[in-house]
């Protein structure tokens, strides 16, 4: 063979090389968006569900260390995340704000109660757990009125039932096609190799000493693509932080590195199965059926 002849073949199976790690890095990207949106959906449920809670208006004629006392028995509660304490000037000013006028001025009093915002810990946002809650809360005697928006909390409780559903799904369809994808990809890498298989059978090779060097350059290919879609996520993530505000409250290190280990071991494992199944079937196939 020339040199020129050995240059193409170079140049042939470079390019098969870097077809193979483009593709399956493509999909493994695809997966790891998946399962990012899938590790923070719960994340997502736990910063919407802890800005849940509930106003408790407090009676007239309380005193102030009174309602300090019954502040630290509420941020004592396992189901209490944060407390805060809105006296009735503080109240005043906010309706003055939201109003737009000074409606003290025009009623002669502040008809506003003294207050204390409760924010509920996730586990305890929803209906049921709020309702013993609110039961267990009106035997205090500082308590004038809780108010909260009931049908809000069952609402969030089931649009993230849906979002999760949804995102799950969305999920196993993408990982099928990347199975089908990555699969089909090391087939076609493997079908250029179906004469060197044969020919290693010819001198005596077994089967494992022929499969080994292929499941380990499909393990080595998994790795490499895997690396290249995390980069890609990271750039990704990266991005959607600079343009969507908030979003870094959601990006938790142990979910990314959970997430990254996710995307090696798939790459890793997919690609080295996908390469033992693709020998194997140019293991078992006679010469006529390798110029087919």
């Amino acid at each position: 063979m020339s040199i020129q002849e050995n240059q193409i073949v170079k140049r042939r199976l470079t390019s098969s090389y870097l077809t193979t790690v483009i593709s399956i890095s493509l999909v493994l990207f695809l997966l790891g968006i998946a399962g990012f949106l899938i590790l923070n959906v719960q994340n997502l449920s736990r910063h919407v569900k802890e800005n849940i809670g509930f106003n408790i208006e407090l009676k007239d004629n309380v005193r102030e260390a009174d309602i300090q006392q019954f502040r630290k028995i509420l941020d004592a509660k396992v189901f209490v995340k944060s407390t805060e304490y809105i006296t009735r000037e503080q109240a005043a000013e906010e309706t003055k704000k939201a109003l737009g006028e000074d409606f003290i001025s025009f009623l002669g009093f502040n008809p506003l109660p003294a207050s204390v915002k409760v924010k509920l810990n996730a586990a305890w946002a929803n209906p049921d757990s709020i309702l013993i809650i609110e039961s267990g809360l009106r035997k205090y005697p500082e308590i004038s009125e809780i108010f909260y928006r009931k049908t809000l909390i069952s609402e969030i409780n089931e649009n993230v039932r849906k979002i999760s559903l949804i995102i799950f799904s969305f999920t196993l369809l993408l990982l099928f096609i990347a199975l089908t994808l990555i699969n089909n990809t090391i087939r076609l890498s493997v079908y250029s190799k179906r004469f060197i298989i044969h020919t290693m059978q010819l001198v005596g090779a077994t089967r494992g000493f022929i499969r080994l060097p292929f499941v380990y350059k499909g393990a080595y290919y998994g790795l490499l693509s895997a690396m290249i879609a995390i980069c890609l996520l990271l750039g990704t993530i990266y991005v959607a932080q600079n343009q969507i505000e908030g979003l870094v409250d959601f990006v938790d290190l142990n979910i990314l590195s959970l997430l990254f280990a996710g995307v090696i071991l798939t790459g890793i494992l997919i690609s080295s199965i996908s390469t033992f199944f693709a020998v194997n079937k140019y293991l078992n196939v006679n010469t006529d059926a390798l110029y087919l």
